[in-house]
């Protein structure tokens, strides 16, 4: 039985564009948290992020992860931040074939200005703001017994290294 491939790494990093294309490839759903609570409360992360706070923010994104672990084996890509709160990365992986997605904080800057507004990103100095954010989600991150370069490489170069790995050790 296939497990769930699980991308974490910084916003910016890539998750969501190389989620759609291990998803096309495998086939399996791409389930996308962000994408998820955004249908359900019609209204952008940022927007929801601001209404209910960071804290309930958590809640949401932590209930939409368990739920789809629950489902069928699909890609899953939650926020940058869902990895970062204590025992989540730890409480998926027996279901999931975890990857983080690493990239230099300037590059995922630089990403994260392409996309949709950030709710912790914002200000001046976006390069700092995620090279501190690094610093502090680095640990959770490193948690997952799989990294991909995503620094350098295209995205489907980064899709091919993430669907080897789920052929060779998540049951794809």
């Amino acid at each position: 039985m296939p497990r769930h491939v699980l991308l974490v790494g910084l916003p910016g990093a890539g998750k969501s564009t190389v989620g759609r294309l291990v998803a096309d490839a495998l086939p399996a759903p791409l389930i996308d948290i962000d994408g998820l609570l955004v249908r359900e409360r019609g209204m952008p992360v940022s927007q929801i992020f601001g209404m209910v706070g960071e804290a309930r923010f958590r809640e949401m994104e932590r209930a939409a992860v368990t739920a789809a672990w629950a489902g069928s084996p699909g890609v899953i890509v939650p926020g940058g931040g869902w990895a970062a709160q204590p025992g989540q990365l730890e409480t998926a992986m027996p279901s999931c074939l975890a990857v983080y997605l690493r990239c230099l904080p300037a590059t995922a800057a630089k990403r994260s200005q392409q996309g949709e507004i950030r709710p912790l990103l914002g200000g001046a100095d976006l390069g700092q703001q995620v090279r501190a954010l690094l610093d502090e989600r680095e640990p959770y991150y490193l948690l997952a017994p799989y990294q991909v370069d995503a620094e350098r490489a295209q995205p489907e170069t980064v899709a091919a290294e993430i669907l080897r790995l789920a052929r060779q050790h998540g049951g794809w």
